[in-house]
């Protein structure tokens, strides 16, 4: 698989990235075994996961594979800090001890010493920036993180945390930042993007595939074992089953026909290789989905292709 280099720093990163957020819970620890050899073995290295996700679980899962099915050096971790669900209620918390207190815990669930690269979460209105940037400070300065990164901060939010984290100030730098991105929200394009690039900011770009719904699966209603129709999905994929979202599948599978290419791959090439992204995230319930995902590794869109699809989903605000 194709490396690229995140952000202004030498690390290497494959072009896909393993998303790990239902692991733990609707992806088994057999399923998860299967997608990490296949992704390993097709070349991939960045594996992404989070404090909340499953409730800690992703990470006990990943952490469950280090040494056995693969050795510490042979992949990078990713996780993020910030937001809890305790007694499944949303909680948003970046104070310097909240974040401090994931990344310990972060580090004993998946049984290492430190994560290559740790991520805020989201932004939180309640705390001061320069107390959250404290807590990078801190944990690259311990050895416990290699490098750092933000998460669905806005254009100007990543602005200004790369301000205040200007390595000439003896600061640890933002190397990178995490959005949605896709044929059916490509709202970062506006600002985030542009501003991760002027800044040699990374971007790692999740829910490539718009929630799944690009795939065409959801074109004749919502299949019984989709994230559509999961408890702890369906408002997460109905935002995506409007009229102007079905005009973008049909593009994407009319332009997938003509390729001879499945919709998955046409809709995922299309963000792996816009414009200022470093890596798409990408994620599966079972080891044979995810196998179909990284047939796109030898895909590359024809530029007319590219451009009608630019058109068709052209951003109305």
């Amino acid at each position: 698989m194709e490396k690229r280099t995140l952000g202004r720093t030498g690390l290497e990163v494959s072009r896909l990235t393993l998303g790990t957020m239902t692991w733990g819970r609707d992806t088994d620890e057999h399923e998860a075994a299967v997608q990490l050899r296949a992704f390993i073995e097709a070349g991939g290295n960045l594996i992404d996961t989070a404090a909340v996700y499953a409730d800690g679980d992703s990470e006990r899962v990943i952490g469950g594979f280090l040494g056995t099915l693969v050795s510490r050096d042979e992949i990078l971790l990713a996780s993020k800090a910030g937001i809890s669900a305790k007694g499944g209620e949303r909680k948003v918390s970046n104070s310097r001890t909240s974040l401090l207190d994931d990344l310990e815990k972060s580090l004993v669930r998946l049984g290492v010493e430190y994560l290559d690269l740790w991520q805020i979460h989201t932004w939180d209105d309640a705390t001061p920036l320069e107390e959250t940037l404290s807590a990078i400070d801190y944990a690259v300065s311990s050895g416990k993180v290699r490098y750092a990164g933000v998460s669905n901060f806005s254009g100007w939010q990543l602005a200004r945390a790369q301000t205040l984290q200007n390595p000439l100030f003896g600061k640890s730098p933002i190397i990178s930042i995490q959005s949605e991105y896709s044929l059916l929200n490509r709202g970062v394009e506006r600002e985030v993007v542009p501003a991760a690039q002027y800044l040699e900011t990374g971007f790692l770009a999740w829910s490539p595939l718009g929630r799944g719904v690009l795939t065409g699966k959801y074109r004749g209603g919502t299949p019984s074992d989709s994230r559509g129709a999961s408890p702890h999905f369906s408002g997460f994929v109905s935002p995506y089953l409007d009229q102007r979202a079905r005009g973008i599948v049909d593009a994407v599978c009319v332009a997938a026909e003509g390729l001879g290419y499945s919709p998955l791959e046409v809709a995922l090439s299309w963000v792996r290789d816009s414009k200022g992204v470093t890596s798409a995230i990408i994620g599966a319930r079972t080891g044979a989905q995810l196998r179909g995902v990284l047939t796109v590794e030898e895909i590359e869109l024809p530029p007319q292709v590219r451009e009608a699809l630019d058109e068709i989903s052209e951003p109305t605000v």
